[in-house]
């Protein structure tokens, strides 16, 4: 006599066969990510704070699309609780219980509704951004398992079953097993790679509501530098990488992919994860501008930079290191770190920096500024200003750091106003004069890690002969330098951006600007200030202290775009189709105001050098200058 297994053990058995070939699935995916370095992760604390780095960190980046918030929403969440409650179901009071099926009918009936919208996001035709392929096939597989889900629970609960009953499981186990399946190599690998990545992400402090930005140093006796091949990232990089849902969003923001250079940080991570495993399919996304496919081999070992590699030299040299792709990224994947530790192979090990750069990072090694200028040249746009020194003072409350800025003609108008905004308030200040060495930011961006701490440890040497309370500059990328990479080198101090600095003298009363309200301004974001350092309300409100009529650019805050000046990317000078600056002084010119603001000399000479632009490009410590004469 043959006896039949009933349904209410069948369908919760097949939830339980579907985690289990997940399960199968994540483990040999896993076995991918061991060939990487070690790397230390919090275990018990990463899992302890999953929910809320899932549920309000990632969701707080994916609210940004109000459609792909609410589908995510509605599908993750309904094929969660779906899939759970129907696993319970495997005991037997539920099982027996016919309530209990109308409530896991439910919860596969809002998966069918998560479903759809999955489906009318990609049929009958899906944006430009997202990645095609076997993403074009998940909305069935969720369609084919919520409805099966659904239609099979809803019998449960009415005490039907026999044919209908068979047909509406096995819709579903044809919809469920196929997610499952798709856990390796298909869309779904995100959700268990994703999770995972939150758990043992390498910047954890992203999650602590600071900003979590400085390249961690490289250990110049080690036997290999930098990355040159999947191997040599750490283990939960690699993982990071699987955690990608190619989305599109980081090739939106990034200014290279809109200039046309060939850059695309989502094929960048998908080369990564493609030259990892020999059996990725084929990428189904955009392609890097200019042509330039992925080839050349696959597997841990497998060089990943060349002409003839995955991914070219250009692509590597196109980055500005703006972090716009880490800013947008859902999955929280470091995009940047991932240049930058395949640049230090290349400059490093290779030796194979672009053609231009040679001459300014030999310079940098050699004379301490990428210029090969004179130290003591950086004063010279101070004459007829007074600008104390450091030494000769014995020391003072703020030491005015002058960085790069100081030889270019242009901006050092702009720090004659920032010296004269000082001396109007009466602080005590000084500068290191031909003691200060540029802060290796450029060669450490360019992989050059060997130079970066050379100067690092000698600008920390020169600093610690002196006395003074804080460091106020007006370069964002010495300040990022010397705020965040400086401690792990043993240079520790407090750093503030000349606009927070001069917000502070407006508010104590040290300067009383007038009002400028017949001037229409919109202010630039420096990447190293807003998305680096998470500063962007201190230049605003000194805007608004002067009564300027101010506007917003359509991209504006962290999510500013690059005025190509980071990273290199001047001396790279990779080609694309248009230039980065072109593009944002556009987007300025679509406010309808006359002054750009800037609060960075790279800002400044990029922007500067759009030749048809109608607005002007001030520094906020010029107008706010304007402001005070005004005032008087």
């Amino acid at each position: 006599m043959t006896s039949v297994i009933p349904l209410t053990t069948v369908f919760p058995g097949l939830v339980w066969l579907m985690a289990a070939l997940a399960l199968v699935q994540v483990a040999r995916r896993a076995a991918l990510w061991r060939v990487g370095a070690a790397a230390p992760v919090a275990w018990l604390d990463g899992l302890a704070k999953l929910p809320r780095r899932y549920l309000v960190d990632v969701h707080h980046v994916v609210a940004r699309d109000a459609y792909a918030s609410r589908m995510h929403a509605v599908v993750a969440g309904g094929l969660l609780a779906a899939s759970i409650l129907t696993a319970l179901a495997i005991l037997p009071p539920l099982a027996g219980f016919r309530p209990y099926w109308f409530l896991v009918a439910a919860a596969f009936a809002v998966t069918a509704a998560g479903a759809l919208l999955v489906g009318a996001r990609r049929y009958p035709a899906k944006p430009k951004r997202l990645s095609a392929g076997r993403f074009q096939i998940l909305p069935f597989l969720l369609v084919a398992y919520a409805v099966g889900g659904t239609a099979t629970a809803l019998l449960l609960a009415l005490g039907g079953g026999g044919l209908f009953g068979s047909v509406a499981l096995a819709l579903a186990a044809a919809g469920g097993l196929g997610l499952a399946f798709e856990v390796r190599h298909g869309p779904m690998r995100h959700a268990a790679a994703g999770a995972l990545h939150l758990v043992a992400h390498p910047r954890p402090g992203r999650f602590e509501g600071r900003p979590d930005t400085a390249l961690q140093p490289l250990d110049l006796d080690a036997p290999r530098l930098g990355s040159e091949m999947p191997a040599d990232f750490t283990w939960n990089r690699l993982l990071s990488y699987d955690a990608c849902v190619s989305c599109g969003r980081c090739e939106t923001a990034c200014p290279a992919f809109a200039a046309g250079q060939p850059l695309n940080p989502k094929k960048l991570v998908q080369d990564l994860v493609a030259g990892l495993s020999p059996a990725e399919p084929r990428y189904a996304g955009n392609p890097y501008p200019g042509g330039r496919a992925g080839q050349g081999e696959r597997g841990a070992l497998a060089r990943l930079i060349g002409p003839d590699a995955r991914i070219h030299p250009d692509t590597l040299w196109s980055c500005t290191t703006c972090r716009a792709c880490v800013e947008e990224c859902p999955m929280m994947i470091e995009h940047v770190d991932a240049v930058v530790s395949l640049r230090r192979h290349q400059t490093l090990e290779q030796g194979a920096l672009p053609e231009k750069a040679v001459v300014p990072v030999t310079e940098l090694r050699q004379a301490g500024d990428p210029g090969g200028r004179p130290l003591a040249s950086r004063t010279d746009f101070a004459a007829g200003v007074e600008l104390p020194r450091l030494a000769d003072r014995g020391g003072a409350e703020i030491l005015l750091w002058l960085g790069e800025g100081a030889y270019d003609l242009r901006y050092g108008r702009s720090l004659r106003a920032l010296v004269r905004l000082l001396r109007e308030a009466q602080v005590d200040f000084a500068v290191l004069g031909p003691e200060e060495r540029d802060t290796g930011d450029l060669a450490r961006r360019l992989g050059d890690e060997a130079t970066f701490q050379a100067l690092a440890r000698a600008n920390i040497a020169t600093l610690a002969k002196h006395r003074f309370e804080r460091i106020v500059t007006a370069d964002p990328h010495a300040l990022h330098a010397l705020r965040n990479e400086y401690p792990a080198l043993g240079g520790r101090y407090t750093v503030v951006h000349h606009t927070a600095f001069l917000l502070e003298l407006i508010q104590a009363g040290k300067l009383n600007p007038g009002r400028l309200p017949d001037l229409a301004v919109t202010y630039h974001d420096p990447c190293y200030l807003a998305r680096y350092n998470g500063e962007t309300e201190a230049p605003r409100a000194v805007l608004d202290a002067i009564g300027v009529a101010r506007s917003e650019m359509t991209r504006s805050g962290r999510r500013a775009m690059c005025c190509g000046g980071g990273g290199g990317a001047p001396v790279s000078d990779v080609p694309g189709e248009r230039r980065i600056p072109d593009i944002r002084m556009a987007q300025a010119a679509e406010t309808g105001a006359g002054i750009v603001a800037v609060a960075c000399p790279s800002c400044t000479a990029m922007l500067e050098g759009v030749t048809d632009r109608k607005a002007e490009i001030r520094d906020v410590a010029e107008l706010l200058l304007q402001a005070v004469e005004a005032g008087r």
